[in-house]
């Protein structure tokens, strides 16, 4: 038998994870502020569950290889408060949780009117926070003169 990838071998382990229950145990606000069971968890603890987020067609999940508990995200499940601009392109961004997401190039930024996003490992997203939002425009969207390129 071939030996997979961790990636795959993590997918491999949660497929057959059993849904706790219907309802979510856990929310994020629109503000990527993380709550169980109505009351706010740790940033530490947010971090960690982090790692275990995903988006299916069935919503957000917080999946391990014994169980998967269903989240309930208002908008997206991470709100970016800074990102780093490396010389190859590529970009590091850092939630308002402090966990830190590599995104390959400018490219993968979606600009609309509602927001400024990007498209992130295991099906989730990421918006810009409002500074990040403004600072992402002033860099990239405006020419010197102040005008939309």
């Amino acid at each position: 038998m071939p030996e997979l990838e961790p990636a795959a071998q993590l997918r491999q382990i949660t497929q057959g994870a059993q849904l706790c229950d219907e309802a979510p145990l856990f929310h994020i606000d629109n503000q990527g502020r993380w709550f169980y069971r109505g009351e706010p968890l740790p940033d530490k603890f947010c971090r960690l569950f982090a790692t275990i987020l995903h988006h299916k067609s069935e919503g957000y999940l917080l999946m391990t290889p014994v169980e998967t508990v269903r989240v309930e995200v208002v908008e997206f499940p991470f709100i970016i408060n800074d990102y780093e601009e490396a010389q190859d392109g590529q970009f590091t961004l850092t939630s308002s949780i402090g966990t830190q997401f590599q995104v390959a190039s400018r490219d993968m930024f979606v600009v609309d009117e509602a927001a400024i996003s990007v498209s992130l490992a295991r099906g989730l997203s990421a918006k810009l926070g409002r500074a990040c939002y403004y600072r992402f425009i002033e860099q990239y969207l405006l020419n010197q003169d102040g005008d939309a390129n």
